[in-house]
């Protein structure tokens, strides 16, 4: 009972004067129970920080042993006297087979240790699907229209309208038509028009920017969490396109929104095995097909969030590409919770008793997404963080868990220090807040997460390209910058991703941003206030 009352906070509502019975005249208030994140940087489990040690040292061992060669070969050539050296000169068949073997056992070193090291990956340019304008939908027409759909009673409709208020999305996302029109919309006709129109759309700016032809590609990876038809996706893809017939393709279902990131890692991974190549990453999420019209209101909670979105990603490991691509790729770190049984059906798709069919959101999200996002940071941290704040935060956790110092404050590793950018995926105006709390980041910082959220919605695994364009869009990426992508979905998954910017990006011309970015950033509604 105490573990779970330390995710609980309470606050007093204020609800106005009560205008008859005995206490006529007077205030009346209520409590509110929120659950909240639990403050996962205080408490660390030894074993992440381990397993980001083992990850930053099992690349380095080539790199330790080509100085330890140098050294021996240094203090070899030391011990030997002027005379000694002369006399090396003077005997060439000597000094040819010294010299000989020392640059092969060198030259042998090095090559071992440059095939050791993965490809480089380059992000070339990515694209984000921009709806045209008829399909905006207000809060206000949202609630509208769900009324005149005739497919939610009056609770259900003064419940969405209420998550609407506090949920950070303001009045200008984007819904297919389809879904608030009468009659049945989660159709495969219907799922297949919206994913035709998000995907080929992002896919046509891509191609256009990068001046790269279809037939060019030879990876492609599609991830969209709840629409999986046959046949799939990627097969949709490669048909429009005429994509060439030995094209490496990839289709990723129901892995929620932190599928981007996936996609990336997958991705990566081919490209460490085919040379010179390009690879394409679709990431997104259609709503028609998985719009739910009952009344449960964990499966509503949805509907008020999720709105049309896309994005895709061109990769390269063409070394000539690295002049023109905008980031390479230095980190992705994985983080699953899916053995735990809460975790595990956390974010969980089913129907409800009438049979309808929706997605179920947890009362304990914010938990257990703390928990993932603990464990994920704790990876990450040995990897990115300057070694002063390595050293301070080893200190401690030693003192603390080896020799029980337990006077000893725990160190909160400051990430700042290790990223100029934070793309956190936009999932919810409560969820961002409670994310700045914990990692101790600036108004600044969260910034593209909260207009994202606010301008697009929640677009699931794409929201971060669309987070990462906002950014281009007012000028902030300059060259060496280093930025943090961190989403997290159903499973319970949490990854991280880190780019390092090659160049000082430009606002493009293509950025979906570009009609509203100058009105950007705009006040949000506390929600402790509503």
């Amino acid at each position: 009972m105490a573990k779970e009352q330390a995710f609980l906070s309470t606050e007093i509502v204020n609800q106005g004067v009560q205008e008859s019975g005995p206490n006529a005249g007077s205030l009346t208030f209520s409590v509110r129970v929120r659950r909240r994140l639990p403050d996962f940087l205080q408490s660390v489990n030894l074993k992440y920080v381990k397993l980001g040690y083992h990850y930053l040292i099992s690349h380095a061992v080539y790199l330790f042993s080509v100085p330890v060669l140098l050294l021996a070969f240094s203090a070899e050539i030391g011990s030997l006297s002027q005379q000694d050296l002369w006399r090396l000169w003077e005997q060439p068949h000597f000094d040819l087979t010294t010299m000989l073997t020392f640059s092969g056992a060198t030259v042998f070193m090095l090559c071992l240790y440059f095939m050791s090291q993965p490809r480089s990956v380059y992000l070339v340019d990515f694209a984000c699907f921009k709806p045209s304008d008829e399909l905006k939908v207000s809060k206000e027409e949202f609630i509208s229209l769900a009324k005149k759909s005739g497919h939610f009673d009056d609770a259900s409709l003064e419940f969405q309208k209420r998550i609407l208020e506090r949920s950070g999305v303001g009045d200008e996302t984007y819904l297919p038509k389809a879904v608030m029109g009468p009659g049945l919309c989660s159709t495969m006709k219907e799922g297949r028009a919206e994913a035709e129109m998000v995907m080929f759309g992002a896919l046509d700016e891509l191609f256009e920017k990068c001046k790269v032809r279809p037939k060019d590609v030879g990876i492609l990876v599609v991830n969209c969490s709840l629409f999986n038809p046959t046949p799939s996706l990627s097969a949709m893809i490669i048909n429009h396109y005429k994509m060439r017939g030995n094209i490496l393709s990839f289709n990723l279902g129901g892995m929620g929104c932190s599928a981007g990131i996936i996609s990336l890692d997958l991705a990566r991974d081919m490209l460490q095995a085919h040379p010179n190549s390009y690879a394409i990453v679709v990431s997104t999420e259609m709503i028609t097909f998985n719009w739910y019209t009952g009344a449960e209101r964990s499966m509503l909670m949805p509907n008020c969030f999720f709105r049309m979105g896309g994005a895709a990603i061109l990769l390269s490991n063409k070394r000539r590409d690295r002049r023109r691509a905008k980031y390479s790729l230095s980190h992705i770190v994985r983080t699953h919770k899916g053995a735990d049984d809460r975790s595990f059906r956390c974010v969980y798709q089913q129907e409800d008793d009438k049979r309808k069919k929706g997605l179920s959101v947890s009362k304990d999200l914010l938990e257990i997404g703390g928990h993932a996002l603990k464990a994920n940071i704790t990876t990450l941290g040995p990897l990115v963080l300057p070694l002063s704040e390595q050293l301070l935060f080893l200190a401690t956790l030693i003192g603390r868990k080896v020799l029980k110092m337990d006077h000893v404050k725990p160190y909160i590793p400051d990430f700042k220090l290790a990223f100029e950018h934070f793309c956190i995926h936009a999932g919810g105006k409560t969820i961002l807040d409670e994310l700045q709390n914990n990692l101790g980041l600036t108004n600044k910082h969260m910034e593209p997460s909260r207009m994202t959220l606010h301008r697009f919605g929640n677009t699931s695994s794409s929201s971060l390209w669309y987070e990462l364009a906002y950014m281009e869009a007012k000028h902030q990426i300059k060259k060496g910058d280093r930025v943090w992508q961190i989403a997290f979905g159903s499973g319970f998954k949490c990854n991280s991703a880190v780019w390092k910017t090659l160049r000082t990006v430009k606002r493009s011309t293509k950025n979906p941003w570009l009609d509203c970015v100058d009105r950007y950033p705009v006040e949000i509604p506390d929600v402790q206030k509503m």
